[in-house]
């Protein structure tokens, strides 16, 4: 039975059992039942595991130590569930203390599986999203690492806090207007049609769109977004006319 089948009381049961094996593995330097949750089958049962821990960390001082001990440990298992989960529960500390969880953000952007280097993109955005100064300065580290992948990979994990705040990540994008790699790329216009359609953000997209060398790129950036205008039309601040007309009249080819 998958954790959504459980009624909301069995739920939070659930979710407190899985808090008390936690701790009681911390205190006594065990790892069975965190390797049991970690690596479960339901992916919000991992979730409960690595949320737990994350929270654990913020509010037991006497545990910090054990959880990043216990977090070292787990990525390095053979279980690739195992290593995703550790990685996410960095990813919840980082929100809050990322220079305790860096080296992990950087050991596991090169796992052998993706899930992993999935969950470290998924962990930079929510550290993004908390704590952005220090989410893109680690992020600026890898734009232009030899591996294309990782260069995908942290173009794609900047993303959100771009959707709020386009100002603070399109000068690390402008960087990749050249990257000879088609994924990476594509990548890069992916990013900006999802950082340009919610309120306000368009004219700070346009703005610096027209500053960019890459003429070509910027013309396809631009497709993508008047196509973003129509797919997320019921999200989009405006309606996808309203930004042809403001691109019409505001960018500069």
């Amino acid at each position: 039975m998958g954790f959504y089948d459980l009624s909301k009381i069995e739920r939070e049961r659930l979710v407190a059992d899985i808090r008390n094996a936690i701790i009681d593995d911390l205190h006594h330097s065990s790892v069975v039942a965190i390797k049991r949750y970690f690596s479960d089958e339901d992916t919000y049962v991992r979730k409960a595991a690595y949320t737990v821990t994350g929270k654990l960390f913020n509010t037991d001082s006497s545990l910090k130590l054990k959880i990043l001990e216990t977090i070292k440990a787990m990525l390095s298992s053979e279980n690739e569930k195992e290593r995703q989960t550790a990685m996410n529960a960095a990813g919840e500390i980082g929100k809050t203390d990322f220079e305790s969880v860096c080296e992990f953000f950087d050991f596991a952007l090169f796992d052998k599986h993706h899930i992993v280097r999935n969950a470290v993109i998924g962990s930079l955005k929510k550290v993004g999203a908390k704590n952005p100064k220090r989410a893109l300065e680690w992020a600026k580290k890898y734009l232009h690492h030899p591996n294309k992948e990782v260069r995908r990979e942290i173009c794609h994990g900047i993303e959100l806090r771009g959707r709020t705040h386009p100002q603070d990540i399109l000068p690390l994008l402008m960087e990749l207007q050249f990257d000879k790699t088609s994924r990476v790329r594509n990548t890069l216009i992916h990013v900006l049609g999802q950082i340009a359609y919610k309120k306000g953000c368009l004219a700070t997209v346009v703005s610096s769109l027209s500053n960019w060398e890459n003429r070509e790129l910027v013309e396809k950036a631009m497709d993508e977004i008047v196509d973003v205008h129509s797919r997320y039309k019921s999200f989009a601040a405006m309606t996808q006319s309203e930004a042809i007309e403001y691109i019409d009249r505001h960018y500069t080819p």
